[in-house]
């Protein structure tokens, strides 16, 4: 995952294309060469893409396309792996490409997550979802826009206090109204460095005509939804920059579903069997889909739920689940850092 400036940069200056004097052909088992050098493969077949990895270094194919994404920076030319009677069949040079590629020395340059955004949803004028209950003898009505702030500002202060050497940053840290394109042009508009990569969480507090649903749930981008997260510039190859986004929207999803199993569990480690978790979902949410980097959106409960909104009510129980925020965050940023930004999954 990196930053498009990078990625066009890398593409401009270390781009090649590979000519062979002689047609080749992908007549070589890519599982069993990859597995004879120490290669894993992982394959998305959602996307039709796969991942090749070896000592924390990836390249992302897919068959019949000559494009080779080399550790998320760099660009190169090689021949098509083509699908046969359901197995990856490449050519001997594309064997060579990629073990001079796991060959070569790693860039000393890790990625690294430089930014976290964090969105407590609604605010202001628009409260979101609120309902009146009786709660220790007292109405007391509960309101979405106020949990959300709640929980947001206790988990900028936890990544703030972990996380010194990179910008915690808060599309709202008071009660006011931000629109939902306001709340996607503040992630978007984050500069980074070329080697820093930047992460959205969205918070918000569910409700239901169904005074029984609870639950808490992490939602992602539908993966079918498609999304241009590469700022093309007029003299880029069009055909090029598609496949650009295309793989770098892959990538993004992949990581968002990853960050949202990981947010999930570490929920469900705090709050234990105070709520039950929903899993992970898919969704076409406003927020998700403008943000131009991995995203997720957590629901903390359902306030519509007696039981539920007595929990939402409750600072100690709003800190848990700040804090299981905080440790599927922290669990994924030291993944990422430590395998050079590789997030494939088998």
């Amino acid at each position: 995952m990196q930053q498009n400036k990078k990625l066009f940069s890398a593409f401009i200056l270390l781009f090649s294309i590979f000519s062979f004097s002689f047609a080749q052909t992908a007549d070589k088992d890519l599982v069993e060469e990859a597995g004879k050098s120490g290669i894993v493969l992982y394959w998305d077949s959602l996307s039709n893409t796969g991942i090749l990895e070896k000592n924390n270094q990836h390249l992302v194919f897919r068959p019949e396309q000559n494009f080779v994404l080399f550790n998320s920076t760099k660009i190169g030319y090689t021949d098509a792996p083509v699908i046969t009677e359901g197995q990856i069949k490449v050519t001997s040079a594309f064997l060579s490409e990629i073990d001079d590629f796991f060959a070569a020395a790693p860039d000393s340059s890790n990625p690294k997550i430089g930014a976290i955004i964090i969105d407590p949803g609604h605010g202001g004028k628009d409260p979101g979802a609120s309902m009146t209950h009786k709660i220790n003898g007292k109405n007391v009505t509960v309101k979405e826009k106020d949990v959300n702030l709640t929980v947001g500002n206790m988990l900028s202060q936890m990544l703030s206090k972990a996380y010194p050497d990179k910008r915690i940053i808060m599309t709202r840290s008071t009660d006011v109204f931000l629109t939902l394109q306001q709340r996607t042009e503040i992630a978007n508009s984050v500069k980074l460095k070329d080697d820093e990569a930047v992460l959205y969480i969205s918070i918000h507090v569910n409700a239901s005509l169904d005074k029984k649903a609870k639950g808490y749930e992490v939602w992602y981008l539908t993966p079918g939804y498609r999304r241009t997260v590469i700022d093309s510039k007029a003299d880029d190859d069009p055909t090029v920059t598609n496949i650009l986004n295309s793989m770098m929207e892959e990538e993004y999803t992949t990581e968002s579903i990853f960050i949202a199993k990981l947010i999930l569990d570490g929920l469900t480690a705090q709050i234990g069997s105070k709520s039950a978790s929903r899993g992970i979902k898919a969704e076409e949410w406003f927020v998700v889909r403008n943000s131009k980097m991995p995203s997720v959106l957590i629901e903390l409960g359902f306030l519509t739920n007696y039981e539920e909104a007595c929990c939402l009510n409750d600072k100690a129980y709003l800190q848990k689940s700040a804090l299981g925020i905080y440790n599927g965050i922290s669990a994924f940023v030291t993944h990422f850092e430590r395998s050079r930004g590789f997030t494939g999954t088998k």
